[in-house]
């Protein structure tokens, strides 16, 4: 362990180590949070929580998270294939196809262990049938800016999990220039062979640059190739984009019924940890067979199902979103709202969804600048410096008000200029 001692000193010494904060008590956008070095406690308007929809102290959703703790307890104690599946899984599968217009749906922990499963049960097939062979290997494209969920499982995707030593046939994994599909085209060109399998993994939002992958671009390149598999990631997406919520499909104006007519088979992930107030992912498909597969794939049959209260708390949120869609529309105009008032204060803000990556000067520490915002405005914002190009990430959400909108971007404004007369007078 002395190498991540000295390590972990190093990286805090050189000041790359986040600041901690311990929430104690919320109110709408109102927290109160710790400051885990001082200790010092205080009430801040966060811009950085991924609840855009607002629906995490909705009284339905907590009401139905509740109810399930009093019917089926706080845990399902097994996992889903052996005794850990209950009712309230098929009825949260059933409104999640609804949903997003596929009828095949997998739950699971998270979107981590989702995109695990759902490359072992695609490349590999999840477990050994005797009498069975397949010789076909399997070319997997990614977006270079794809989330880390999506890089964690393609970066193991030759190898089964928990087996060191893969006997599948070979699984080739090629990036392609973020949202460039010249170089997406060119990649397939280029790395496709006579019967591979073809599978593409794409954000649907990019979590960190905000903007939104070109679908029926991907679509029509993909239609070329026979029995392709398109795989939207829509964590940012879902509650967020399309006139009702529905995810990237919605946005540009089709349902996953148009890839499926010109031959491309989508799958859509889901994920509960920022529309749905929950914790926890889904796969939709509709293809009938992939269901059982990614029940009884490695990352699944070794990981206990999802809870009930996490279970319920999704649902009730996705019903809230399908009888309100004026929660969806009121993001949408706080994220059009916030974004004028960024570029009127000369703020280079990249994206167009409600995750706003605002750029600053090479010579701005972004966490120096969000410390200084939090101590002398009260506003909280993530500062990203070392798992992307520096710059601040804010989240807009539906219980924004204009009034809180205005006053972060006055508070920006004043801080950059603040740091900015610094940085010149050094």
């Amino acid at each position: 362990m002395q190498v991540v001692k000295e390590y972990v000193q190093c990286i805090d010494q050189l000041g790359l180590l986040p600041d901690e904060y311990i929430c104690h008590h919320k109110e709408g956008n109102l927290v109160e949070i710790e400051e885990g070095a001082t200790g010092r406690r205080r009430t801040v308007l966060t811009f950085c929580t991924n609840d855009v929809l607002g629906l995490v102290q909705n009284p339905a959703v907590q009401q139905a998270a509740l109810d399930s703790i009093h019917q089926y307890g706080t845990s399902n104690s097994s996992t889903s294939a052996l005794s850990g599946r209950i009712d309230l899984h098929r009825q949260l599968e059933q409104t999640i196809s609804e949903f997003k217009h596929l009828p095949h749906t997998q739950l699971f922990l998270n979107a981590w262990m989702a995109m695990q499963a759902l490359v072992d049960a695609y490349c590999h097939l999840a477990i050994p049938a005797p009498g069975f062979q397949n010789t076909r290997e399997t070319l997997i494209l990614t977006d270079v800016l794809n989330h880390g969920c999506i890089v964690s499982a393609l970066a193991h995707s030759d190898t089964r999990s928990g087996k060191l030593f893969g006997h599948s046939p070979r699984v080739r994994v090629r990036a392609y220039r973020h949202c460039d599909m010249t170089d997406f085209a060119r990649k397939l060109q280029r790395y496709a062979r006579p019967g591979d399998r073809i599978m593409v993994v794409s954000d649907a939002v990019f979590s960190m640059d905000g903007d939104i992958a070109p679908l029926p671009e991907m679509i029509d390149i993909l239609a070329n190739y026979e029995d392709t598999v398109l795989v939207m990631d829509e964590a940012h997406a879902s509650g967020a984009i399309g006139a009702t919520g529905r995810g990237i499909y919605e946005h540009f104006g089709i349902t996953p019924q148009y890839a499926i007519d010109r031959g491309v088979n989508p799958l859509i992930m889901t994920t509960f940890s920022k529309f749905a107030a929950s914790a926890g992912a889904a796969i939709s498909s509709h293809i009938k067979e992939l269901k059982p597969l990614l029940d009884v794939s490695p990352t699944s049959i070794g990981t206990i199902s999802l809870a009930p209260p996490l279970a319920a708390a999704a649902m009730a949120s996705i019903q809230q979103v399908m009888q309100h869609p004026e929660l969806v529309q009121r993001l949408q105009e706080n994220t059009r709202y916030l974004r004028a008032r960024l570029v009127e204060h000369d703020f280079l803000a990249i994206g167009e969804t409600n995750v706003v990556p605002v750029i600053l000067d090479s010579d701005i520490n972004p966490k120096q600048f969000a410390r200084k915002l939090m101590s002398e405005h009260g506003i909280w914002v993530s500062p990203i410096w070392f798992i992307a190009k520096p710059r601040l990430r804010i989240t807009a959400n539906s219980l924004h008000t204009k009034e809180e909108i205005d006053q972060l971007v006055v508070a920006l404004a004043s801080v950059r200029d603040a740091m900015y007369k610094t940085t010149i007078s050094a």
